[in-house]
């Protein structure tokens, strides 16, 4: 075998470890972060202005 071929093998090998890594698939929620005066509405998933 060449080394060409061995680095092949390594990478098929190893990509789905690093797919299943990258992809994060233990987070269910993003988290999001509004500015001052305003709150998440999870109805329309965008922040609101708070008033009063």
């Amino acid at each position: 075998m060449t080394f060409k071929t061995l680095l092949a093998a390594a990478a098929l090998v190893v990509a789905p470890t690093v797919a299943a890594f990258a992809a994060c698939s233990g987070h269910s929620e993003q988290a999001m972060t509004c500015a001052d005066g305003s709150v998440y509405d999870s109805t329309t998933r965008s922040c609101t202005v708070v008033s009063g």
